[in-house]
Formats: C-alpha cells, structure tokens, sequence
C-alpha cells in the first residue's frame, strides 16, 4: 500500500508549512497494528534525533480501542469489530471508515507555534482548537467542555451535546503520538458496542448526521488551513 506524503493526489491538498512530513494515506483503510507498528517506529526515529516529526492522516478498518483508563465492562458487544489495546490516555473509542483519524507525532520538547513545550494540558487544548479552527471553516461550531476531552457540538434532532471528534494521545519522553479522530460519514451503530469515552449521558455524531456536505477532502484542507495558526 502506498503512501503519499505532503499532498493527496486525488484532493489537490497541499500540506500546510511544516518542518515535518504531511502525510495522507489517500489509497485504503491501514490495519490499526500496522499503523501502531509506524507509529512505534517514528517515535523511536524522534527519540534517537533520526527522524522528521510526522502529521498522517488516514482511515482504520472497524477498530475498537482501549486506552490506559479503559473499563472493560465499557466493551458492549465486540459485533464482529476487531478489538485492540492502544497504549494510549482515554477509554474506548471506535475507529472505522468514514471517520478521519490524524496521528500526530511532534518533540514537545520545543514549542510549536503557540502550544508551549513540555505541556502536556497545553498541547491537548491545542489539538482540540485545531479541531474546531477547522470545523468552523466547514461551517460547524465545535466546542470544548471542562472535564470531557474532545470536541462537542449541538446536535439539531435532539437540541443535546454530541462529540463529533476524541482525543487520545501517549507522550514517550516527551514525543507526542495517536492523537485525533473526528466522524465525517462513519456508521455510527458501531459506537453501540462501547461506551466512548466512558461518558454514557451524551451521544456522537459526525458531520453527515449534522447534515453537512463536506466530505473527507473538505476536512483535510481544513486542516491543513488551520493547522499554522495553532501549531506555528
């Protein structure tokens, strides 16, 4: 399976200025051990001073994940989805088709734009601003919630708070990995076979069910967009 680096052929999307690599998987869903195993991999590279800091963008097959603070009374029904422990911060959280995940691996041991270094509260709160510079160019008002990681929107069925985008990221000497996942078009009977995030009161949603036009090409060049205006 290739990978394109820095722009997707089949979007125009150009990578926004960034020391790095920007990398859209843009040819099929990557196995979720393949990308732990690339993940792994490049931090590994960061730690040792051999490798470039990394912002890949892709889609995972249906995935399950547990992080660190994962109940397994939270696991519902596997429903045939394939079922894996992440390392990372967080409880469970669905991964699938249609929902666009972005790992991001930076040196938080220098600061980026105006998240500061060795920060983590910093660097979370940065991630979840960067979701909402780019929901907002898309046309959905994301918002942030005092002790609920994640980005949070008004659902217009319900007048009731949906998460439309989980946070979930691992520091290793201070080189930051996972990171985000925000719903476009994914089917969301998956997420009945977890509680995401442990919060049962509230439900999730994605930008199709908000009855948004934009599909994942419209979100990548969001991102894109607002990536240097949270990360320099």
């Amino acid at each position: 399976m290739a990978v394109q680096d820095s722009t997707a052929p089949e979007t125009g999307i150009s990578a926004p200025a960034f020391a790095g690599e920007w990398r859209v998987q843009a040819d099929g869903l990557v196995a979720y051990p393949r990308a732990m195993a690339q993940m792994e991999a490049r931090v590994a590279a960061l730690r040792a001073g051999e490798g470039e800091e990394l912002v890949w963008l892709l889609e995972h097959p249906p995935t399950y994940t547990s992080g660190t603070s994962a109940s397994g009374g939270d696991l519902l029904a596997a429903q045939g989805v394939e079922v894996f422990s992440a390392g990372r911060g967080g409880q469970w959280t669905y991964h699938g088709p249609g929902q666009r995940v972005v790992y991001v691996m930076l040196d938080l041991n220098r600061p980026h734009g105006g998240v500061r270094a060795r920060d983590l509260h910093d660097y979370v709160d940065g991630l979840e601003r960067w979701i909402i510079a780019a929901l907002a160019g898309l046309g959905v008002a994301g918002m942030q919630r005092r002790g609920r990681v994640g980005i949070w929107v008004i659902d217009p069925r319900t007048g009731q708070e949906a998460k439309i985008a989980a946070i979930g990221v691992r520091i290793t000497r201070w080189i930051s990995w996972h990171g985000i996942a925000i719903n476009v078009a994914p089917n969301l009977a998956h997420y009945g076979g977890i509680v995401p995030c442990g919060i049962s009161e509230f439900g999730v949603t994605s930008l199709a069910a908000l009855g948004s036009t934009a599909g994942m090409a419209e979100l990548d060049a969001a991102l894109a967009a607002s990536w240097p205006g949270i990360f320099g």
